[in-house]
């Protein structure tokens, strides 16, 4: 029998019953090395990866991973060998994505600027003035010590700029990008979770015919938009959700939501197409990412600008309007402008994808139309472009007109089938033209018919003084019935 002393091992070696395993061949080749250096003249020899059912051998490391060895054949009896300890390895955790902690934090950057300004303004307060003198007078003596480390921090932010430029996919546009796509993959999938448990109740079946037209687009879109290697990479996933709002959006891991108001709302299958690759555009080009990654450097910048508002001001109320005032321009400088640029290139993108999928690209810009009459007729109050984060109906109506030309060559260089004659945009103008002089000649009769009811009520005489009727006589009413009818006549109108 070996001596266990010779044979001494940092693994246990343990008979495995009838269980199968396969051997690592890192363990395999570092037990093999060591037992044939311990004896040279051991009869234990490699004869190569093969399974033994009954017999076979184990070897557990001290990370606690099962691994079988089945090189080894002893003569007449097996060796076991136990480690004086054992460790077992916790499963692998995930790590909370980047931009989750962004969104968590933020809040709490504010405050801690709150805080940080509030407190330097107590303590300059609290200073008494030859104190305050004499911090003026260290200030102004070390003014290009703190020149220098302002300069420097300006260049280790614009080097952390210029190695987060990216350049877009479709475009080529440069662009900054602080978070991968793959960090907002996570996001994504959780916030679909979420989307998911929300419209639970209101999803149309797969069988849904309304459904089953939404997928087969945009399986189209996908096919024919092949040579984009972005399209093929992402999973498309269609929900169909019933729903009144005129909406849809993509999610970047690829899920689609499209409410039946959309449907609705469109007036052919070529609108629909452009809609689906507008959205789709937004996750093809990682749009999520890059406004994350503008938002988060003007939050930075915004910290400091904050910080600076609460230590100025000299009461807390003043401090509160200034970080309000801050919040808007913020908002209409940066967040908005930069918004409806995204959404801009959205549209540009989104037509490509719809030419290149054979659609009539014209109908693009009648949506557009049909939306702004929409909101006219729904009483929605028109705001200013700037005011919104996304591009006013005109605007896209006259940005999408300058790119069509250009798409319409694109879907003739794909082998498309010809385009009718007759441009929707032209017929759409038809129509809404006829609708509003069928209107007008409405308005105009009904304003003429009130002008005569309004003159055969003034052209009745009109008795200055009630007559006393004579005894017995019945009393003259008519003058005064009319007078009387005609502001309810005019209440009816």
């Amino acid at each position: 029998m070996l001596s266990i002393n010779l044979l001494r091992l940092h693994s246990v070696i343990r008979c495995c019953g009838q269980r199968h395993f396969h051997c690592r061949p890192s363990l395999f080749a570092s037990a093999r090395t060591h037992l044939m250096r311990t004896n040279s003249s051991s009869y234990l020899r490699a004869r190569g990866s093969v399974t033994v059912p009954p017999s076979c051998l184990c070897l557990r490391s001290r990370l606690g991973l099962n691994s079988s060895i089945t090189a080894f054949r002893p003569p007449a009896h097996r060796v076991i060998v136990q480690s004086t300890r054992e460790f077992h390895s916790s499963g692998r955790l995930r790590a909370v994505p980047a931009p989750l902690i962004w969104l968590v934090l933020k809040p709490l950057q504010k405050l801690v600027a709150i805080i940080l300004g509030r407190s330097i303004r107590k303590w300059w307060m609290a200073l008494p003035d030859n104190k305050k003198q004499l911090f003026r007078e260290w200030t102004w003596r070390r003014r290009w010590h703190l020149l220098g480390a302002v300069s420097g921090l300006l260049f280790f932010i614009s080097l952390l700029f210029l190695t987060h430029l990216d350049e877009s996919p479709i475009t080529g546009r440069t662009r900054l990008l602080l978070f991968s796509k793959e960090a907002f993959m996570e996001l994504a999938q959780s916030t679909a979770e979420a989307y998911m448990e929300e419209f639970k109740d209101s999803l149309i079946a797969p069988s849904d015919p309304r459904h089953q037209a939404v997928e087969l687009l945009v399986e189209t879109l996908v096919k024919r938009n092949k040579d984009i290697g972005e399209m093929s990479a992402v999973p498309w996933t269609v929900h169909v959700v019933d729903g009144p709002p005129i909406n849809a959006f993509v999610l970047p891991n690829g899920e689609i939501f499209v409410f039946t108001g959309m449907l609705q709302a469109v007036a052919d299958i070529h609108q629909l197409v452009f809609i689906l690759g507008h959205e789709m555009a937004h996750a093809l080009i990682g749009h999520a990412a890059e406004q994350a990654s503008l938002s988060h450097v003007v939050d930075l910048l915004s910290v400091v600008l904050l910080t600076a508002i609460w230590a100025i001001c000299p009461r807390d109320s003043l401090a509160l309007l200034g970080q309000w005032i801050q919040g808007k321009l913020v908002q209409f400088l940066f967040d908005r402008p930069f918004s409806r640029k995204l959404e801009a290139e959205a549209d540009q993108v989104g037509l490509q994808l719809a030419a290149k999928a054979c659609a009539d690209v014209r109908a693009a810009t009648v949506f557009w139309q049909q939306m702004e009459i929409y909101d006219q007729l729904s009483g929605q109050p028109t705001i200013p472009e700037w005011l919104s984060t996304h591009p006013s109906h005109q605007n896209r109506v006259r940005q999408l007109d300058r790119l069509v030309p250009e798409a319409l060559e694109l879907r003739a260089r794909c082998d498309c089938p010809a385009l009718p004659e007759v441009d929707p945009r032209v017929v759409f103008y038809k129509s809404v033209q006829l609708l509003l002089d069928k209107i007008e000649k409405q308005e105009l009769m009904e304003k003429e018919e009130k002008i005569e009811k309004e003159r055969s009520g003034v052209m009745l005489p009109l008795p200055q003084s009630h007559p006393v009727p004579a005894q017995g006589s019945p009393p003259q009413l008519g003058g005064v019935l009319v007078t009387s009818a005609l502001p309810q006549t005019l209440l009816s109108k």
